[in-house]
């Protein structure tokens, strides 16, 4: 995971770069979806990405054959690209990267709550604001529920993670206590 992470950036950072200069940054990022998730069908990995038969040219006309009108001609380029160092497996993670960027350039971060039990609007609202206060981002919030927490929520924002559930509070003291 780590090694596609630091393949995709050089490429995400360009690609990033060249939308910017061209004030294509959504057109970029629906592309770029597109594209990772016909990439990420396992038939199509297995049976067009893992050909040895096929070129990386043939891949490509492949992919972009499947995406249909998703395709652009400056992402075709860019896909022949990807595709001549043998690294098509890492659209993924390339879209996943730009994404990270677009969010960073518009001070917009997605955070994931997961509660012990359902959220109403305006806990939500609650806890939205003030991490849009702390974190100094326009927040967007995905919740789950997961009762193994028993109270609490443990919030996920890009590399901080704040565990405020019951279990995990539980899990510190036995840890202090057998320290």
């Amino acid at each position: 995971m780590a090694q596609l992470s630091t393949v995709a950036r050089p490429y995400a950072k360009a690609v990033f770069e060249y939308a910017t200069e061209h004030q294509a940054l959504e057109d970029w990022a629906g592309m770029l979806d597109s594209v990772a998730q016909a990439v990420g069908n396992d038939d199509l990995r297995r049976q067009v990405l893992g050909n040895p038969r096929l070129t990386s040219a043939q891949k490509v006309d492949l992919l972009v054959d499947i995406c249909g009108d998703a395709v652009n001609d400056e992402l075709r380029n860019f896909l022949f690209q990807v595709g001549q160092k043998g690294r098509l497996a890492a659209l993924p993670a390339i879209a996943e990267q730009f994404a990270l960027l677009k969010a960073q350039q518009e001070e917009r971060m997605d955070v994931d709550i997961v509660s012990a039990f359902p959220l109403d609007d305006a806990q939500q609202q609650t806890l939205a604001s003030a991490l849009a206060k702390r974190l100094n981002r326009e927040i967007s919030i995905t919740t789950q529920v997961d009762s193994s927490l028993l109270g609490g929520v443990v919030l996920r924002a890009g590399d901080t993670v704040i565990d405020g559930s019951v279990r995990g509070r539980l899990n510190r003291l036995r840890e202090a206590l057998s320290a």
